[in-house]
């Protein structure tokens, strides 16, 4: 029963944690004392694992400071009964007597830790891939950062390109391109499994799915769910709203609303309520088809599990002001006029879709709007922005373009 429990100092404990070990070592004490006659191999055996387990709890005590000295000593005095009740399991009377003294150290333990341990910090840690696509976590962090009780961790993964077989070829790491006020912390330098933080948020939802792209497997939905009490998944688009009830709008969202993403997070986060109900139908109904049973099906379940609360990314747009942004010197050369005056800016978005769908012909789309803006240089400034992943993709998919 206690040995389950030991598994790897350097582990994180929250208050409750430790409060449930100490009642199993409780628990464990008195089982010792009523089987020792019957079976007293087995309970030479429990007396290991409780010390085992009185270490564990020891060593990060220890961890903490020395403001937790006397509890270190009260769980190696605990320890040195352990090993004289282990000696004395063939004598009934002897045992009863160290098992006596146990349950008032172990009664001392729970008070000392309910009491002198303050309480848990939320531990909050956010797992952004590409750095261009931080905008969709970032106002969430930025409220874990200012709460005085959370600790908010960044630690953005390495993601691959993919070859047309699916392997892997090239590995990025971006954790060099994030905001100046964004502290960063190394994927190698956080353990998640030991740290078990409270929440993890992701903005990568395909995993393997992904035909172009990958993060690393280690940080798949459905292993991440292993390592935190709550994933939220909240998507790295935005998407043109759709009426819930447009069956054939609704299909061409499958992709979006149905993803390892969305199947392994405790919550996803959409930008609106109307995209909500999208995302609960379209879900629901694949689900069926993929086979899945229980709570993927079940409405109430999934209207907890899907949140229409407003896309991070709205966010970055209405607290973004001008007189805030440092802009390139490149940049001022093409928006300024001679006189220093700006130029009429125009922001150009080219999504992945569009080019996949129509081909050649959205490239040519593309070269009539750029050739219109050259036209007209001297008055106006194009502001260009191709989605992150369109040169891998087509590289992947289109090569011929």
């Amino acid at each position: 029963m206690i040995a389950e429990m030991d598994e790897g100092a350097g582990k994180r404990f929250r208050k409750h944690e430790l409060l449930h070990m100490v009642s199993l070592l409780e628990k464990t004490n008195d089982t010792i004392v009523k089987t020792v006659r019957e079976n007293p191999e087995g309970a030479a055996g429990a007396c290991i694992s409780c010390q085992e387990t009185a270490i564990l709890i020891g060593t990060y005590l220890e961890s903490l400071g020395e403001t937790y000295a006397g509890l270190v000593e009260l769980l190696e005095n605990y320890c040195e009964n352990v090993f004289q009740m282990s000696e004395a399991v063939t004598e009934e009377t002897q045992c009863q007597k160290i098992a006596k003294k146990i349950q008032k150290q172990l009664s001392r333990l729970k008070s000392g830790i309910a009491y002198d341990l303050p309480e848990d910090r939320k531990e909050v840690v956010f797992l952004p891939a590409m750095a261009s696509m931080w905008d969709s976590l970032e106002s969430v962090w930025r409220a874990a950062d200012a709460d005085p009780d959370c600790d908010a961790y960044v630690i953005p993964i390495p993601y691959y390109d993919k070859n047309p077989d699916g392997s892997f070829k090239e590995e990025h790491y971006e954790g060099d391109q994030y905001p100046k006020d964004v502290p960063i912390t190394h994927y190698d330098e956080y353990d998640l499994e030991a740290r078990h933080p409270d929440v993890i948020y992701i903005h990568n939802p395909y995993d393997e799915r992904n035909l172009v792209t990958s993060v690393h497997p280690r940080f798949y939905a459905r292993n991440l769910k292993d390592f935190t009490d709550k994933l939220v998944y909240i998507p790295y688009f935005v998407l043109g709203e759709v009426d819930p009830d447009d069956r054939e709008a609704a299909e061409r969202m499958e992709r979006f609303c149905y993803a390892p993403g969305t199947v392994y997070a405790d919550e996803v986060i959409v930008q609106s309520e109307t995209m909500r109900q999208v995302f609960i139908n379209v879900f629901q109904k694949v689900a069926k088809e993929e086979g899945l049973s229980g709570e993927h099906l079940d409405r109430k379940f999934l209207e907890k599990k899907f949140l229409g609360t407003g896309s991070p990314k709205f966010d970055k747009v209405r607290n973004t002001k001008k007189e805030d942004l440092e802009i390139p010197n490149e940049w001022r050369k093409v928006i300024e006029k001679p006189d220093g005056s700006r130029k009429k800016i125009v922001f150009y978005n080219n999504s992945v879709n569009a080019l996949l769908h129509h081909d050649e012909r959205m490239l040519q789309k593309m070269e009539s709007v750029f050739e219109l803006f050259r036209e007209n240089k001297d008055e106006v400034a194009l502001l260009w922005r191709p989605h992150p992943l369109i040169r891998v993709t087509i590289e992947n998919m289109r090569p011929q373009l």
